[in-house]
């Protein structure tokens, strides 16, 4: 669903926000600084740092001591990875709820009390996540990100990640699912924490919230994950991918995540999983029509249109036996 404006604040409820650090001394600080600035006070902070060669650990260290005693913590990563390092912080993170962060970008002050109002009023597991501007490597604006128009759901979550991780916010109920969940998501390999819980939160039936108004500063430089995704050139060249086949070994290796905790699904969403996995291991033509009988889209015609077309090309295909279902 699309939020314009959220509900007015209720009771303060505690969010873990959840920071996975390597070498990010350049701009670690002016993202630990926006997390102080916050509106929103009832905030507690894990840094799990992938063994960082500059000062970053140094400026988490100073950032805690200037905080209330146990409010920051600094923790040791796997050293595998940002997707594993999450992975990790959702394994390690208490009860209630949880919020991704990147150590790059900037919060705006209300960022955590539009996400916690914003999921205020659901009982059951619910996920937010919003817009960003982004930014260059000095933090000034270039453009908004996407605004997506299609329906949110598993259909959409299994061939497209468009809940940003780094302004995911995640209900008490939600983050209980995504904490059981996390070991298998590490042990099949997946491509992407974000991608990944978009698709738990949507299969598993949670409240999917998507924020029209920017929430913080997304910074692009030089070492980023992750870039922008908004331009001509990004999204050819991430139909490039898709077509070039390493885009089926995402898909494959999410559907492995997803079937080992397919109890957490919803049973037409079990459906959907079993149907893409046949998929995965069928010939063009006929991989390309059963993701069709399932109703499986992206955000664009275009993007929908390369999914089908690299279907029907088979470079979504992988060799060897589909998983089982259980």
């Amino acid at each position: 669903m699309p939020v314009d404006r959220p509900p007015p604040l209720a009771p303060d409820h505690p969010v873990t926000i959840l920071l996975a650090s390597f070498d990010g001394a350049a701009f670690i600080g002016a993202q630990l600084d926006s997390i102080a600035r916050q509106t929103y006070r009832t905030w507690r902070l894990i840094v799990s740092d992938d063994g960082s060669a500059d000062a970053t650990r140094d400026i988490v260290a100073g950032f805690a001591a200037s905080r209330p005693p146990g409010q920051v913590r600094l923790i040791d990563g796997p050293g595998r990875g940002a997707t594993l390092n999450f992975l990790h912080l959702l394994s390690v993170a208490p009860e209630g709820a949880v919020a991704f962060c990147d150590q790059d970008d900037v919060w705006f002050p209300d960022k955590l009390a539009r996400a916690m109002a914003a999921l205020s009023p659901f009982h059951g597991p619910a996920h937010y996540a919003a817009r960003t501007v982004i930014a260059d490597a000095a933090l000034h604006p270039v453009a908004e990100s996407r605004h997506f128009p299609r329906p949110l759901g598993f259909r959409n979550a299994v061939v497209q990640a468009i809940m940003a991780g780094n302004t995911s916010v995640f209900n008490a109920k939600a983050a209980a699912i995504l904490r059981r969940c996390a070991g298998d998501a590490q042990t099949a390999g997946i491509p992407s924490h974000d991608w990944w819980a978009y698709q738990i939160m949507g299969g598993a039936g949670a409240e999917l919230i998507h924020d029209r108004q920017p929430v913080l500063l997304y910074r692009q430089h030089g070492q980023s994950e992750m870039g922008r995704n908004d331009t001509i050139a990004a999204m050819s060249h991430r139909i490039g991918r898709l077509l070039a086949g390493e885009y089926g070994g995402w898909l494959a290796a999410n559907h492995a995540a997803l079937s080992a905790v397919r109890t957490e699904l919803l049973p037409e969403n079990r459906r959907i999983l079993d149907g893409l996995g046949k998929a995965l291991h069928q010939r063009g033509p006929v991989a390309a029509a059963t993701m069709a009988r399932l109703g499986l889209y992206r955000q664009t015609r275009p993007g929908t249109a390369a999914l089908f077309a690299a279907a029907l090309m088979g470079r979504l295909r992988q060799c060897g036996p589909s998983s089982p279902s259980r």
